[in-house]
């Protein structure tokens, strides 16, 4: 693998690919209806090609104004370790940067040591927030 020759793009991939490249960097799993749902409300998203295959992720969502979230983060195992989640990062951040508006608040959720990669673009801890989710199962949030 030559990480000189993966090129990036500002597209965001589609379903399949968005469900593959969450399973295979070892992310939570989401159905191709959820991506299909959710995809197209993507504010600004890049794809990582390798020969034409979608091979690292990351895409901005957001209302627009207010709150822009950094979420999909993601390079298929045997291309990390190569710079490509800097690159990921460096072009979300680009666009942030000369689209989101003064007094905007970006937030992402950082897993494990993925916080030292972030941190270079800013981001920090924040002592007065928890991040809290849950998941949507057969319907209903899961307990």
């Amino acid at each position: 693998m030559d990480a000189a020759q993966v090129e990036l793009v500002e597209r965001f991939p589609g379903a399949e690919d968005y469900c593959r490249l969450r399973a295979q960097a070892g992310m939570a799993t989401r159905t191709v209806e959820a991506a299909r749902l959710g995809l197209p409300h993507t504010l600004y998203g890049v794809s990582l090609l390798d020969e034409g295959v979608v091979v690292g992720m990351g895409r901005v969502i957001g209302d627009g104004g207010c709150f822009f979230i950094v979420v999909d983060i993601a390079v298929v195992p045997e291309y990390q370790g190569h710079g490509l989640g800097r690159r990921i990062m460096a072009a979300l951040n680009d666009w942030l940067r000369a689209n989101a508006p003064v007094s905007a608040v970006v937030s992402l959720v950082a897993d494990g040591d993925a916080k030292f990669l972030y941190a270079k673009y800013g981001f920090v801890e924040t002592p007065y927030s928890i991040n809290m989710e849950y998941q949507v199962e057969n319907g209903n949030a899961a307990t």
